[in-house]
């Protein structure tokens, strides 16, 4: 009874990066998206991350040109360093950590074509029922992170409101994409539907374990079926974008997007300050338009989220955020489900604030 007792109430210490903030670098082959962190100024500086906003001419998103960027540090002598605790990590563990990505990188990315395969044969000519089918599958991952979240919380492993706000916030935007399709008669196929809820209930239970072992692989894989229904979009809009702005938006499009009440729509949105994105809905295009952006700002997320611990709302920073008080409380934390165990264990327990 002792021991459940002390490994039920036992909570550890995070990891406190010490130094300057880290920068992201500058060769990165993922234009799209990329990392900004904001120092703090009087406190022990934690690095954040928040994704940039998407520019003019930076439109394509390219699955296989995505590669986390890693943390660093500087210390006097200006060498980077990676830092867990107090020890820095060694080259051979990098080295290894490096291996470890590639095949969770190659093992999301032939995941992600093959459904492609499978969505380009069988849809090649039926947009709707594509997108239907598509947003369907998109707002899983979402339920799975917060799943395991939650089971974390109960556990008292890990307990940051942030993720399961700005998560929620995605499940509601693609819900959202989900509605308009169907108002647009994208699943009066019965054979449509059913194949996007059998796929969804796989796909739920294959993130909910890829979430626990790896969040790391989870998000790249969400960014990678985000990334598809990005050009998905981006294309349409392009082959169809004089038909589409002929014709009429769908009420539930113009009721979301123009409503009274958007601090869901913007907390979703980690690469921008609230109240700066208010799209105009006046025909069918605008409302794929606005859509391909939500799926560009879901890539954004997406990659900033595997770098792990640093996801902030949107409404959490203020305009004058010196960052006192915008520091992330991070007594419980733990990546993956193997080393929420091992510091459960291992780890003294940590006083909360």
């Amino acid at each position: 009874m002792a021991a459940a007792t002390t490994l039920s109430s036992s909570l550890f210490a995070t990891t406190t990066f010490k130094g300057p903030p880290p920068h992201s670098s500058s060769s990165s082959s993922f234009p799209l998206l990329t990392y900004k962190f904001n120092p703090l100024s009087t406190r022990q500086s934690l690095p954040r991350v928040r994704a940039t906003m998407l520019q003019d001419n930076e439109e394509k998103v390219k699955v296989k040109e995505s590669v986390p960027s890693k943390i660093s540090t500087f210390d006097d002598s200006g060498k980077a360093s990676i830092e867990s605790g107090d020890s820095t990590t060694t080259s051979s563990s990098s080295s290894f950590e490096k291996f470890v990505i590639k095949v969770e990188q190659s093992v999301n990315i032939f995941l992600t074509d093959s459904v492609i395969k499978i969505l380009d044969t069988l849809y090649h000519d039926r947009d709707y029922a594509r997108f239907f089918v598509l947003e369907t599958i998109a707002r899983v991952p979402y339920f799975a992170f917060m799943s395991v979240l939650h089971m974390y919380e109960s556990f008292g492993w890990w307990r940051r409101a942030d993720y399961l706000k700005v998560h929620f916030a995605e499940s509601w935007n693609e819900m959202h994409h989900l509605l308009i399709m169907e108002e647009l008669g994208g699943n009066s196929w019965w054979f449509d539907r059913f194949l996007a809820q059998h796929i969804a209930i796989f796909y739920y239970i294959m993130t909910v374990l890829m979430y626990a072992i790896s969040p790391r692989m989870a998000y790249h894989f969400s960014e990678c079926v985000e990334s598809h229904a990005f050009e998905t979009y981006d294309k349409f809009i392009k082959a169809r974008g004089e038909d589409l702005k002929k014709l009429p938006a769908p009420e539930v499009a113009v009721n979301y997007y123009t409503g009274g009440d958007l601090y869901l729509f913007d907390e979703f949105q980690t690469s921008r300050i609230p109240n700066t994105r208010r799209p105009t809905i006046e025909n069918l295009y605008d409302v794929f338009l606005n859509i391909r952006d939500d799926e560009a700002e879901h890539c954004k997320t997406m990659k900033a989220c595997q770098t792990h611990g640093n996801l902030r709302s949107p409404h959490s920073y203020s305009e004058d955020d010196d960052g006192d008080a915008a520091l992330c409380n991070l007594e419980a934390d733990c990546e993956g489900i193997v080393d929420c165990l091992k510091k459960s264990v291992t780890s003294s327990p940590a006083r909360l604030k």
